[in-house]
């Protein structure tokens, strides 16, 4: 038989209980109607990328043939112009062999032009006149061949700008293929950005947009000129290609920062 003095107390709980439940839900419900710090931004708020600065041209020079490097004109952070000769190899071989080349050239034409006057005497038939004449088209051709491999014995600069690694050394021995330097144009920079697919419905070229490089932290103005050829379909994104308005001569290739486009 249940004590009579216990019942009050045994309530007293039970209120306990259930005003404590009801607190915790009551939070519950305030915290789900309270929007998360991480959430997306706001309908006003432009959206923003990574962005990263690429030099619109850039190479790897190497070596065309097999020899000695002789010079290398160039260094790590050198500039240079279009046409400047960056890299001369050892050309003893190629040089005499154009000097031998025109001389057997030399004599082809000079025989022929004997020949040309025996056959016009009649001292001589036509067949020997057409050997002759294809004799001196073959030296022709052999000086060509020899003029072409001397050629390769320097490497000019294939347009103005910047050496960025350097990979051989001087009186190093080389082979056709061997990379030598690389090179970049530190004049003409582009930005490249990865944005998602859905923004094609009004991302086009001639398109504004800012960007903010993280080493200058400078913003520049700068424009769509050409998008990616293809939609990534894992990431459902598309590569985008920008340039910045007007010079910036403190910008390189490589740095990167945050670029914001504003729909229309």
């Amino acid at each position: 038989m249940t004590d009579a003095r216990l019942l009050p107390r045994q309530a007293r709980g039970r209120r306990l209980r259930v005003l404590a439940l009801a607190m915790a839900l009551g939070a519950g419900a305030a915290s789900a109607q309270q929007p998360e710090s991480g959430g997306p931004p706001s309908a006003g708020a432009a959206p923003e990328i990574r962005a990263q600065l690429t030099p619109l041209h850039y190479t790897t020079l190497s070596s065309e043939m097999a020899g000695r490097i002789d010079k290398i004109a160039t260094r790590v952070g050198d500039h240079f112009r279009r046409g400047d000769v960056l890299i001369m190899f050892d050309c003893a071989v190629p040089r005499a062999q154009v000097a031998h080349a025109q001389a057997v050239a030399t004599q082809g034409e000079k025989t022929y032009e004997i020949n040309r006057r025996l056959v016009a005497l009649k001292s001589m038939g036509q067949l020997e006149l057409d050997v002759s004449a294809a004799e001196v088209l073959k030296a022709k051709a052999d000086l060509d061949a020899a003029e072409a491999v001397a050629s390769k014995c320097s490497i000019a600069a294939p347009f103005s700008g910047v050496t960025v690694e350097q990979k051989a050394r001087e009186f190093q021995y080389t082979t056709p293929g061997q990379p030598l330097l690389d090179v970049l144009d530190d004049h003409a920079l582009e930005v490249e950005l990865i944005a998602p697919s859905h923004w094609l419905s009004w991302l086009k070229p001639g398109t504004p947009f800012q960007v903010r490089i993280d080493e200058t932290d400078k913003n520049y103005a700068a424009r769509v000129t050409r998008l990616g050829g293809r939609v990534d379909p894992v990431s459902q994104s598309i590569k985008v290609i920008g340039e910045i308005n007007g010079d910036a001569p403190e910008l390189m290739a490589g740095m990167s920062g945050r670029a914001t486009l504003t729909p229309p």
